[in-house]
């Protein structure tokens, strides 16, 4: 591993060579905070894939990729002399210090569960938000904000005290979607069917499964599975729409024993 110095140093040629790409680079010149926006989101994305595969490498190089958006902002802000790396780093710092007052000050807590309710009281006075929900970018995917909705209300106290409870209403919302699914009232039944999918995601929280976590697995997993439908059957010279449900099926069982 590397020392606090190399550390340093390497950061310092990082910003070096930002700021060479950006006086050099006809791509990098051009870019600006709104055009790296989704360049950005799509790096989030990578790295939250390489950590689903926990492949520690590919981690680093995704984080690399992260940070140098990171430098690229702060490049931009410096050169309109509204903030720059140091800015950046100082602002998160204090940020840290002010919202860790166990840490910092002689504030005591007895565990986790308390740092966090802690966490969002400070997180409202800071921002002068006049609900804890207001923290929740609205841009979230929706499975995602459901899960973080749910968080910091519980924070603050409101939620259910069993995971037996909530399992009553997983339920209880499954009973209400298949009443309006006979009745065929399309809104009512995606309202239903809505509900359904927040109580799950409560349900989840409450056992200790990341739900966004959790689907993305089984996506993955379902992805294997069906390419291994796909070339086995395709070794064979066959058409996939050729085969009924049920010879699919016998390459999906073998399928998954490769899980």
């Amino acid at each position: 591993m590397n020392s606090r110095k190399e550390q340093l140093a390497a950061i310092d040629r990082l910003l070096t060579i930002m700021d060479e790409l950006r006086e050099q680079c006809p791509w990098d010149k051009k870019q600006t905070i709104e055009s790296l926006r989704h360049l950005t989101i799509e790096e989030t994305y990578e790295l939250a894939d390489a950590i689903l595969s926990n492949d520690l490498n590919e981690i680093k190089k995704e984080l690399g990729d992260l940070l140098l958006h990171i430098v690229f902002y702060a490049k931009i802000g410096s050169e309109t002399n509204h903030f720059d790396i140091g800015d950046v780093a100082s602002a998160i710092s204090e940020k840290l210090i002010h919202r860790h007052p166990h840490i910092y000050s002689d504030i005591k807590v007895e565990d986790e569960e308390e740092v966090k309710k802690n966490w969002e009281q400070l997180k409202l006075k800071e921002k002068g938000n006049t609900s804890i929900l207001q923290g929740v970018p609205s841009s979230l995917p929706a499975l995602v904000k459901a899960n973080r909705i749910q968080e910091k209300v519980s924070a603050v106290g409101f939620d259910w005290e069993h995971p037996e409870q909530v399992w009553e209403k997983v339920q209880e919302e499954l009973s209400e979607l298949n009443e309006e699914i006979l009745k065929g009232d399309k809104k009512r039944i995606e309202a239903e069917f809505g509900d359904v999918l927040f109580s799950m995601v409560n349900y989840a929280r409450l056992i200790g499964v990341n739900p966004e976590n959790a689907l993305e697995r089984t996506n993955i997993k379902f992805k294997k599975r069906f390419e291994y439908l796909e070339n086995n059957t395709m070794k064979k010279g066959i058409q996939l729409t050729d085969l009924s449900l049920e010879e699919m099926d016998v390459y999906w069982e073998q399928a998954k024993k490769f899980d």
